[in-house]
């Protein structure tokens, strides 16, 4: 079986000047909610199953100059794409787990900003997520991590920072927090603020809290709307950590705890409290790095703006506030997937076995309002 592991075909994408032709071969609505940028789709996913030499025709096509790697939901029927390309002559090979894969990769990059300490920033190009980790004197803190630790264990053991705390800015509603496991491991705190903590052990945020890392003050900001426990972090005064509450181009979208069934809040009640948390963000300083949670597509770390530039580019901020509670109200774009279970796992309410973790939070990120 030819396979490319995920994390060897983000490299290829990212550094290098002859990245291979990725073929998409899944039904083309799936395609369009959830794909690799650059990614070619030509659908014949179901003609594999029944007949592999009917897209003999449709595949031999495509071009030689590169090399061929086939993609699906967890590569299995592009394996049978690669050995029918393999048949007709190309160097083909099979994207291994498919976006299953693909959704697992992580990228890491320091963010340039004004402190007496090291930000790095995690970014999940699969699922558009975005985590932080903060490192001073010898300290580090981990902010909204992924499932998956080994990422943010390998950083800690570079800087050779000892964890002393991990931060959910909200109980996520489009993948699962590593949080408390990460926590553990290390014996040290896990904060969430306790309106989202509604099943879950965890040491509570209030807003106007300080948290010391190394030499760097952090300032909890409640900012709710979002979800009611969520929180922003100004670090020191040249970063803010905004979760869902805000992002580059877009806030976050206000109707998934009341759908999903854990909070009693209505949607314009919560587009109404979003928008108060977003004029108390507004009055940080200009020059501050606004760092989200989420960035839509395939973010490539460091994701960063300035707030003066997201005054300038996020057309939500220019809403007056009944505008602003009529449109987040009344659009609602697609969930993410699986969101009410993602979302109560999160918050202490339900149990996943292991081995469903990372099903469950397969497909596209949905949080922003648009």
């Amino acid at each position: 079986m030819q396979e490319l592991p995920p994390e060897e075909l983000s490299e290829q994408i990212q550094n290098s000047d002859d990245t291979p032709l990725v073929l998409d071969i899944r039904h083309q609505e799936d395609f369009k909610e959830w794909h690799i940028p650059g990614s070619l789709n030509i659908d014949v996913y179901d003609e594999l199953i029944e007949d592999p030499e009917q897209t003999k025709q449709t595949l031999s096509d495509l071009s030689r100059e590169k090399q061929i790697v086939t993609v699906c939901a967890a590569g299995i029927v592009s394996q049978t794409a690669t050995d029918t390309l393999r048949e007709l002559g190309y160097d083909a090979v099979t994207l291994a787990d498919g976006m299953n894969g693909w959704s697992r990769v992580h990228r890491h990059a320091e963010v340039p900003a004004d402190l007496d300490g090291t930000l790095v920033q995690v970014a999940r190009p699969g699922k558009g997520c975005l985590s932080h980790i903060l490192i001073s004197d010898g300290e580090a803190a981990v902010f909204d991590p992924s499932q998956y630790l080994d990422e943010y264990e390998a950083i800690l053991d570079t800087y050779d920072a000892e964890l002393i705390g991990v931060f959910d800015t909200h109980a996520h509603a489009d993948h699962v927090s590593g949080g408390v496991e990460l926590a553990d491991r290390h014996g040290t705190p896990y904060y969430l603020h306790s309106k989202d903590a509604l099943a879950i052990d965890a040491t509570p945020l209030e807003d106007g809290q300080i948290v010391t890392v190394g030499q760097v003050a952090l300032e909890v900001i409640h900012t709710p709307g979002h979800s009611e426990g969520s929180v922003s972090f100004d670090i020191a005064g040249g970063a803010v950590i905004t979760g869902d509450t805000l992002f580059h181009e877009s806030v976050g979208r206000v109707e998934l705890g009341v759908e999903a069934g854990i909070e009693e809040s209505d949607i314009e009640q919560n587009a109404a409290t979003l928008y108060e948390s977003l004029q108390r963000l507004l009055d940080r300083p200009n020059d501050a790095v606004v760092l989200p949670a989420h960035d839509p597509g395939s973010p490539e770390p460091p994701v960063t703006a300035t707030l003066e530039e997201v005054k300038e580019r996020n057309g939500d901020l220019g809403r007056d506030r009944q505008e602003f509670v009529t449109e987040l109200a009344s659009d609602i774009p697609n969930h993410p997937p699986n969101f009410e279970r993602v979302k109560r796992t999160n918050v202490g309410q339900e149990s996943v076995p292991a081995d469903e973790l990372a099903e469950l939070e397969l497909g596209p990120n949905n949080c922003a309002a648009e």
